[in-house]
């Protein structure tokens, strides 16, 4: 009755430790339905838009132009980036390239995804896919791992004929990312996100001019890199296990404690 006794009240304390993980875990939150959606893309990376993740962009363009957005990414998130380019019906072959830019301005590797297409003559729109890396709270100064701040989207075209070149485009993009969690947890955190950026906005301009304010994402909530993951609920939730089976291997050897034959004449 006893071992029965601590093994419930054992699966009562693991239950408690695992409820703030599983709360860890859960996807981010997309933007809401009301935020605007950016109708433009900045042209190089000082100008670039800015959008948060879950919410969709779209810009007009030409063939041939670099169109460039920024969105935030925070520790244990692995972003995806998506991008549609909506072309004229009468085209040449044409070959779209979707790259992603850390805050240092760092090409970053997709693990999958096609962010390289080429479209046939006269064929429909081109989609793009990139899956970056889990970002990282802390990496070695020479590494090229992804870290929180802030990131650049850019897309162009990369091969076209001389008739398609300067014709009108349209282009979609949109960021999710998958909350990863503790699994991609580090020894280590940054002491500030890399948001070195300067995005360009007319917000607070009576005249309508653009003026050049830092990036402020992050701002409102915070970036959570630190020494606190969800790696530590589950490493005392395997401490605990391991004293469980201590504890039940110890009451299965033990015996009753009286010896099972009486000896003869005893």
């Amino acid at each position: 009755m006893r071992i029965t006794r601590v093994l419930g009240t054992a699966l009562l304390a693991l239950g408690l430790a695992a409820g703030p993980a599983a709360a860890d875990s859960t996807p981010s939150p997309s933007a809401s339905s009301g935020d605007a959606a950016p109708t433009q893309a900045g042209t190089s990376f000082r100008t670039a838009t800015e959008i948060e993740q879950g919410q969709r962009a779209t810009a007009s363009g030409s063939t041939g132009d670099y169109l460039y957005w920024s969105f935030p990414a925070d520790t244990g998130q692995r972003p995806t980036v998506k991008a549609t380019v909506k072309l004229r019906d009468s085209h040449g072959p044409q070959t779209w390239q979707l790259d992603v830019y850390d805050g240092l301005r760092r090409r970053q590797s997709c693990q999958y995804g096609a962010a390289t297409r080429t479209a046939a003559t006269g064929s429909g729109p081109v989609e793009l896919a990139c899956v970056l890396r889990t970002v990282r709270g802390w990496s070695e100064p020479w590494a090229n791992d992804p870290l929180p701040g802030t990131y650049y989207v850019r897309l162009t075209v990369v091969d076209l004929g001389a008739s398609d070149l300067g014709q009108p485009v349209g282009a979609e993009v949109r960021v999710d990312s998958k909350d990863v969690g503790g699994a991609a947890a580090v020894d280590g955190s940054l002491g500030k996100p890399l948001v070195p950026g300067i995005a360009v906005k007319s917000a607070g301009q009576g005249d309508g001019s653009k003026a050049a304010v830092l990036s402020s994402f992050g701002s409102d909530d915070g970036w959570s890199s630190g020494w606190w993951s969800d790696r530590w609920v589950w490493t005392a939730i395997g401490g605990v296990l391991a004293a469980l089976a201590g504890i039940g291997g110890h009451a299965l050897t033990r015996g009753s404690g009286r010896p099972s034959r009486v000896p003869p004449g005893a």
